[in-house]
């Protein structure tokens, strides 16, 4: 009876150790690519916004772009049931794009919503492209507001620091990827078309390989738990035996 009880036990134990690992960080506004973004180059991007309250609707959202790598180019795609609006902001030093001086940027843009807006148990996805991405930097921290329909605000604006607690309304934050051979627009026309497939096979293994680092992950975490209750079995059943 002991044994069986024991095994049971550590089976559960493995079930929580698979619960524990599949439950998702709080829900908060995040930034999640489509592809993998690179230094240099363009990206849609994906502005996740889930509605956190039981009794009310977002109505609104505003993203602040980050005013130390200015975007030249920021176009949002169409969502239903919700108006958008860019605004720009003059640079204090212009940027260069394809031989080109850029003496302005996008400092925000903000979608209000012009019905219910997203509503309580559902979640929604503003895409975006921009570019060219800068090159002297690992990330881009945005900082976005939400309103609800009771008037609240939620302020994303802390930004994450390496090696500390995730903090209360974390900023979203865009990870940059090495830059690819092609984004600086110097090679001839062929060539810079036969190395974006290229890029875009890279970018399907770098994906491949972080889903099965997971899944070894998971799968070693539930050896472990399995083969531990089956060496707790193998012993209490070895002490019935013996006392018998």
């Amino acid at each position: 009876m002991k044994a069986s009880r024991l095994a049971g036990a550590v089976a559960g134990s493995a079930v929580l150790a698979l619960t524990v690992l599949a439950v998702p960080a709080s829900a908060h506004v995040g930034v999640q690519p489509e592809s993998t973004p690179a230094k240099g180059g363009y990206a849609v991007v994906d502005f996740k916004v889930p509605n956190e309250r039981d009794n009310a609707s977002t109505t609104k959202v505003e993203v602040t772009f980050p005013a130390d790598h200015p975007l030249a180019s920021v176009m949002p795609q169409p969502v239903d049931g919700w108006n958008v609006k860019v605004t720009r902001t003059k640079l204090a030093k212009p940027l260069e794009m394809h031989g080109e001086k850029i003496t302005e940027a996008v400092g925000k843009v903000t979608w209000t919503a012009d019905g219910k807006g997203i509503e309580p148990g559902f979640f929604q996805k503003f895409p975006v492209s921009l570019g060219a991405l800068p090159e002297d930097t690992d990330q881009l921290v945005f900082k976005a507001l939400q309103t609800y329909s009771d008037n609240e605000v939620v302020r994303w604006i802390e930004e994450p620091r390496k090696g500390q607690a995730e903090p209360e309304n974390p900023a979203p934050v865009l990870p940059l990827a090495a830059a690819a051979d092609d984004h600086h627009g110097t090679a001839a026309d062929g060539d810079a078309a036969d190395a974006k497939p290229a890029a875009a096979d890279a970018a399907g293994t770098s994906g491949t390989k972080g889903g099965s680092d997971t899944t070894a992950r998971v799968l070693g975490v539930t050896g472990i738990v399995v083969g531990a209750a089956g060496v707790a079995y193998g012993v209490f059943a070895g002490r019935r035996r013996t006392t018998a």
